[in-house]
């Protein structure tokens, strides 16, 4: 199970840091004119999902179900790996909800067919990765905390 943990809390970490990235981005990506979030939102963050952040935030969500699984016995930490599984789940719901709707509108836009409502959509993103940001954070606090609750009842056993 140390292994599972050490690969748990290593994509968890992961999943963590892509929203905040986002969220650390904020003011100044709410500072750009239409066309330069544009450019931004098309050639900047080309490839993030497929290749990082789908990725890691499945892995986060399987390796913590693997986890609620080999914690069916230990109270303490199953409620707190269910607290994790939980927050991942509505980490990728928010990105179908939010962030994949404006991810497929914007990929078609051009400076020329910029609509007059792209700050809304612009709003919508970045909603989405704050939530993203804030499940994240939930996620990887329980997982922390089941983790130290798990070591200091073992260390209290032996």
């Amino acid at each position: 199970m140390t292994f599972l943990r050490v690969v748990n809390l290593v994509f968890a970490v992961w999943a963590t840091l892509t929203p905040l990235a986002h969220v650390l981005e904020l003011p100044n990506k709410f500072a750009l004119d239409g066309t330069l979030w544009l450019a931004v939102q098309q050639h900047l963050y080309r490839g993030w999902g497929p290749f990082l952040g789908a990725p890691v935030e499945i892995g986060a969500l399987i390796t913590s179900l693997s986890l609620l699984f080999a914690r069916r016995e230990r109270t303490p930490e199953l409620w707190l790996t269910i607290v994790a599984v939980a927050a991942y789940g509505v980490m990728l719901t928010t990105f179908f909800v939010l962030n994949a709707p404006v991810n497929d509108a914007v990929s078609g836009w051009t400076p020329a067919s910029l609509p007059n409502d792209w700050p809304a959509y612009r709003m919508r993103w970045e909603i989405g990765h704050a939530l993203a940001a804030l499940m994240a954070i939930i996620g990887l606090a329980a997982l922390l905390r089941a983790y130290v609750v798990e070591r200091s009842t073992s260390r209290r056993s032996t």
